[in-house]
């Protein structure tokens, strides 16, 4: 079914590396034009270029998430560039270890400020251009850690969480304007935020997880295509679950 996006304009924040990368590369493929928001400019170029090289099109701008101008900047940098903006994937997302008793007010504040506050400003700036598009897609990245604890993660749990919640709020305040609203949490997927994760956690993740194994950054990417894709028309507030049967035990 190649062109599920075609004619869509996507904004993918964090698109330079893990998840943002193969969504960037796979919603690419099936016709839509994509603009990588991304800290890491030489890697986001990078895949700019393998889109390129495969036929797509694609940019990239400089996205500091936790800045509203910077987000300003970016969905102006869309619209100009692809003359609409019918897609958001929030996808930007940091993760550090720390219970309440390790965790800084420092790990927590910027824990906050790139997973939750970054959703926030995403869909606030966006939400203009998504309007006028008249058929508006936002996919928010959660994890599955905003469904449930784990006791050595508190602020990760809580910026996770937050998401959860901002999109169903979402999906009702835009639900007549033109707007869907839908969040994925993924369990664990092999991307480099699993440097983060100690030995022992590792472990302990693949053996609560029944299909056995971390899931690929493409398994995401496909349920993103799917709630960016008008297949999901009548989809609104609704959360995917991208985690080998690991919260079906829960």
């Amino acid at each position: 079914m190649a062109g599920r996006l075609s004619g869509k304009a996507a904004l993918i924040s964090g698109g330079a590396s893990g998840l943002g990368e193969a969504q960037a590369m796979l919603f690419a493929r099936e016709g839509a034009s994509v603009l990588i928001g991304d800290l890491q400019t030489d890697k986001g170029d990078a895949v700019v270029e393998s889109i390129k090289g495969e036929g797509g099109d694609a940019a990239f701008v400089h996205l500091d998430v936790t800045a509203m101008n910077s987000w300003t900047a970016a969905v102006g940098e869309a619209v100009s560039r692809f003359g609409k903006l019918t897609t958001l994937v929030n996808n930007a997302g940091i993760f550090h270890p720390g219970g309440i008793v390790e965790e800084t007010k420092e790990g927590w504040d910027r824990m906050i400020a790139i997973n939750q506050t970054g959703v926030f400003l995403g869909m606030k700036a966006a939400s203009e251009a998504l309007l006028a598009s008249g058929n508006g897609a936002i996919v928010n990245i959660s994890s599955l850690f905003g469904l449930m604890g784990s006791p050595n993660a508190i602020s990760y749990h809580a910026s996770k969480a937050a998401v959860r919640l901002m999109g169903k709020a979402g999906a009702l305040e835009f639900a007549k304007k033109g707007i869907r609203v839908n969040t994925i949490f993924p369990g664990q997927i092999k991307t480099p935020i699993l440097g983060d994760i100690s030995p022992e956690q590792d472990k302990a993740i693949k053996a609560a997880i029944p299909m056995g194994d971390a899931g690929e950054p493409i398994d995401v990417a496909y349920a993103s295509l799917y709630l960016a894709s008008d297949e999901a028309k009548y989809v609104s507030g609704a959360e995917i679950w991208v985690d080998g049967a690991w919260y079906a035990g829960q």
